[in-house]
Formats: structure tokens, C-alpha cells, sequence
């Protein structure tokens, strides 16, 4: 739709010129997985970014208060110049175009960035659980990743993707084991600090920042769905993409490099980056199927391919059996379903 034609756009111009004058009109970047869509405007040669978040759809607070804890922590998220709860806009300091995700294929080693991206996240756990019990109290309102919450996730797989390749909604029977082996292989978790997860950490959200140096190279977008958990999951996020495969190698290394800092220990770190990679994998699985169905967004189905070849590797690891006796009883390795 023309920018002209569009009424969120045309509200979104008169909230910029009412903050400035100066501000060009904004022009349409794109959107997300969300309902969320983002625009460009500049005021005085400088170009800032706007998100339009419909608030009927979106909910602005948890952005700008993860933002806020970034900020806090030193961690390069976009700055907040402005905000509009009321009407879903926000004002956004501009990183730039180069994701990630831009960089690799324009030729920066995939090492290079793994690593950074690596270390900002262990810098990131660092630094949260320095922070002690009264450096960021409003944290303390962020969700709990707990086993409810992860559940909650992977039956995006029973609601999507189940009906969509087998045309039926699915048993009950069939529904509570699912729900009884996860609910066995999660609970089963060793205990671990909880840190922030960003939960969306990976290629497409990391910006390369030229005049950065060390982490601060590193920006982080798209983390509104942040949450309190497990310190495995923002790395098994990163390096079991959904989106792109990473060399074996990578992974290998910035597996070794985040054991190697001796914050958590290894084993348990290690199960629960086998279990909630797992977890993860077949809530994308749920996710791309529903973008797909119900929100006419099919070019993520494209992925599903990788999803199953990663899910198929998860489920050989020993703490995922429960689940993987009930996958091999349904699905093929392909994610076609079993004919019984």
C-alpha cells in the first residue's frame, strides 16, 4: 500500500512532525514475523528508524523496557528517542543495514562474526548476574522461561503443524503424550542460574556496527520477547539456526569457547542446550507453519527442511527419548507424517 494511501503511515508522519517539523516523511524498510513494520525518516541529514507497532496487535512496553535493561547493562540495543504506547510508535536511534546476516554475504568470515556475536552474549550473561539482586529490580517483571512457558511453545506444533500435514486436528491421546514427553524430558533439566534471553538471538537480529569495538561492534534488535531462563538458550538459538546452516566447525568453537569461560558447568549447560535446542526446533516448526496458514507469510516454509534435519540430530542425544519414541512414532525424519 502507498505510504500515502496507508493510515498508520499517514498517523505515523503526523506524530513525527509534531515531535519535529524537520523530520523527512517516512519511507516503508519492511517487516518481521510480527505485525510489526518499521520505517525510515531523517532530520538534519541524520536518519532515524520508526516501529510501528498496531497496538490492537503489538504491545510496545516490553521493547522499550528490555531496550532499557540493555542500555543498562552496556549493551548496544538501538537508543529510544520517542515513544507512543498509546499509538504504537517508536522512535529509534538507526544501526544501520548491515545485520549480520548482510555481512556474511557480503564476505566477512563466518568465524568472525560467531565470535563476536559469542562474546556479547556471554558478556551480556556476565553482566546480568554482576548486577546483583538490586541493580535492575524492574528486570524481576520479565516472564520466566519455566516449563509451562516451554510447553506453551512446543504445542505451536500440535496447533500448526500437525493439521496442516495430516488435514485433522490431533487426537487427544495423542496430544497428552505429547505433552507428557516433554513435560518429563523439561522438568528433568539441571538446575541453573536463570540470566536474560533474548530468545530471537541469532543472524538476522545482530547488527555489525563499524565504529564499534568489541562488543560494542555487536547491535541487538528484535528483543521484546525477552524473558528469564536458561543461559544455554540464546547460544543454541545462534548456532542451530533456523534460517541458515553454520559450519560445524563454528559451532564447535563457540560451543568450547562459552564452556571454556567456566560460568556454568558443562554438563548441565550441555543438557540443556541439547533439550531446549530441541524445544526451540519444533516450536519454529509450529511457528513457520502458522505464518504460513494464518498469517499468508509462506516464504519461512522454506526453512522447514533444516528444521527437520536439526530436529532429526537432537533427537539422538540420550535426555530427548521420551520425545523422540513419540516423534519416530508419527513422523518420518523428513516430517512427513508415519501412514498407520
Amino acid at each position: 500500500m502507498p505510504v500515502d494511501a496507508d493510515p498508520r503511515a499517514l498517523a505515523l508522519n503526523r506524530w513525527l512532525r509534531n515531535i519535529d517539523p524537520e523530520f523527512t516523511p517516512a519511507q516503508p524498510m519492511g517487516s518481521d514475523a510480527s505485525f510489526r513494520r518499521y520505517f525510515r525518516s531523517q532530520r538534519g541529514g541524520i536518519r532515524h528508524v520508526i516501529m510501528d507497532a498496531p497496538p490492537e496487535r503489538e504491545d510496545t512496553a516490553p521493547f522499550l523496557q528490555v531496550a532499557g535493561l540493555l542500555h543498562a547493562i552496556g549493551l548496544r540495543a538501538p537508543g529510544i528517542l520517542a515513544s507512543d504506547p498509546d499509538q504504537g510508535f517508536i522512535l529509534l536511534e538507526d544501526l544501520g543495514d548491515r545485520t549480520f546476516t548482510r555481512a556474511l554475504a557480503n564476505g566477512v568470515p563466518e568465524p568472525e562474526l560467531y565470535r563476536l556475536a559469542t562474546s556479547t552474549l556471554l558478556a551480556l550473561q556476565a553482566r546480568w548476574l554482576e548486577r546483583g539482586a538490586a541493580g535492575l529490580p524492574e528486570a524481576d517483571a520479565l516472564p520466566r522461561y519455566d516449563t509451562d512457558l516451554l510447553l506453551q511453545e512446543v504445542r505451536l506444533f500440535i496447533e500448526w503443524y500437525w493439521p496442516e500435514v495430516r488435514g485433522a486436528a490431533v487426537p487427544r491421546v495423542v496430544e497428552d503424550a505429547f505433552e507428557q514427553a516433554w513435560r518429563g524430558v523439561l522438568d528433568a533439566l539441571p538446575a541453573l542460574p536463570g540470566t536474560l534471553v533474548l530468545r530471537d538471538f541469532h543472524v538476522d537480529n545482530l547488527m555489525l556496527l563499524p565504529a564499534g569495538r568489541g562488543t560494542d561492534a555487536c547491535g541487538l534488535l528484535d528483543f521484546q520477547d525477552a524473558v528469564l531462563g536458561s543461559p544455554a538458550y540464546d547460544l543454541v538459538s545462534l548456532l542451530e539456526d533456523a534460517r541458515r546452516d553454520v559450519s560445524p566447525d563454528v559451532v564447535a568453537e563457540n560451543l568450547e569457547t562459552t564452556l571454556a569461560e567456566g560460568r556454568w558447568p558443562s554438563a548441565a549447560f550441555l543438557h540443556h542446550y541439547r533439550v531446549l535446542g530441541a524445544q526451540r526446533t519444533v516450536k519454529i516448526i509450529g511457528i513457520f507453519t502458522r505464518l504460513a496458514r494464518r498469517d499468508h507469510k509462506p516464504g519461512y516454509q522454506v526453512h522447514q527442511p533444516r528444521l527437520w534435519r536439526l530436529l532429526e540430530r537432537s533427537l539422538e542425544q540420550p535426555e530427548l527419548e521420551p520425545v523422540a519414541s513419540w516423534f519416530r512414532r508419527h513422523f518420518r525424519r523428513d516430517g512427513r507424517p508415519c501412514v498407520r
